[in-house]
């Protein structure tokens, strides 16, 4: 008997109509011993309904899907407005994991400790592939976002001080593409023109002297005062107190170029076409969502809406790219 059915054999022990008792002994104590079997029977009926309400309560609970995200801002309000609308429209519980540099979610993800990441764009993912011999995928996008140069003290590229220290990210891809930056700011020049996955030993002329950093880092090296310019990725901008005005350049998010630096959330090959996964992706767009998004990042955002198969594709021509660089 499962425990959303009736107990029958219990409610066929109960009379189908009363009976008046006898004025004898006799019909004294039938009446007694009916009275308690009732007593019984409506005692044991009520426990079973309990019984079963609460199984349903339990089996309710224990059926809800958990799905645990790899993020780097797990302290940032939009989350909360997300995992709501998740609750109410999914029917799944989300946990967020929060890291604190770039290196940690993605074996994370690899190794099942995560369901999903969003923390990286395509290019990033695309040379930890390549690096680490995995094979996770993008399954929806979230945003681009330009990859500023900061200054507390000068307005523009062209009064840095000639050998002004410069920070940049020192993981593979925002340590190309901080290069990438400084070039198009005229300051410095990479070896044929420079590419995704530049290094600064592809530096050939240079007004200033780059020096990198964990991308953790760089804000605070520029508030301290040992460097006089820094790339800075929005994601330690923000909580640095860093403000829009304060970027003295930056790339252009809405360029087709910029199409590896999509953002993504991250699932592993096996989970791509996870249909929970794929509406959870989804679900980052919701007008409330991107909001938030929005009022914690100064409004740089770009949303993008790229459909998984794009971005996959996208991620496969990043790897070759990737490949070819190592050679």
């Amino acid at each position: 008997m499962s425990e959303n059915e009736s107990p029958d054999s219990k409610s066929e022990e109960l009379p189908d109509e009363p009976r008046l008792p006898s004025r004898g002994g006799a019909g004294r104590r039938r009446t007694v011993w009916i009275a308690a079997a009732a007593v019984v029977v409506v005692a044991a009926l009520l426990i079973g309904f309990a019984v079963a309400r609460g199984g349903d309560d339990d089996s309710g609970s224990g059926d809800k899907q958990t799905i645990s995200i790899g993020v780097v801002d797990a302290s940032q309000p939009y989350w909360k407005t997300f995992s709501k609308l998740a609750d109410e429209e999914l029917d799944v519980t989300l946990k967020f994991v929060n890291f604190n540099d770039y290196s940690q979610p993605n074996p994370a993800l690899k190794e099942k400790q995560l369901d999903l990441n969003q923390f990286q764009h395509i290019q990033y993912l695309a040379n930890y592939n390549v690096t680490a011999g995995d094979d996770l995928q993008p399954i929806g996008a979230t945003a681009v976002y330009p990859l500023p140069l900061y200054s507390l003290k000068f307005k523009d590229p062209a009064s840095l001080p000639a050998n002004a220290k410069v920070a940049i990210p020192n993981d593979a891809i925002n340590e190309a593409r901080g290069l990438l930056v400084l070039q198009a700011a005229g300051l410095l020049t990479l070896k044929n023109g420079g590419g995704a996955f530049s290094t600064v030993e592809d530096i050939e002329t240079k007004k200033v002297d780059v020096t990198t950093l964990d991308a953790s880092q760089t804000a605070g090296a520029l508030q301290s005062g040992s460097v006089v310019a820094a790339i800075v990725n929005n994601n330690y901008a923000t909580p640095a107190g860093l403000k829009p005005t304060q970027a003295i350049f930056k790339d252009d998010p809405g360029s087709p170029s910029a199409a590896p630096y999509v953002n993504i959330f991250t699932a592993r090959k096996a989970d791509a076409k996870n249909e929970t996964y794929l509406k959870l992706a989804a679900l980052y767009h919701d007008p409330e969502v991107e909001k938030g998004v929005q009022e914690a990042n100064s409004g740089t955002a770009v949303f993008r809406t790229t459909s998984p198969e794009q971005l996959q594709k996208d991620l496969a021509t990043v790897e070759q790219q990737a490949r070819d660089a190592k050679k």
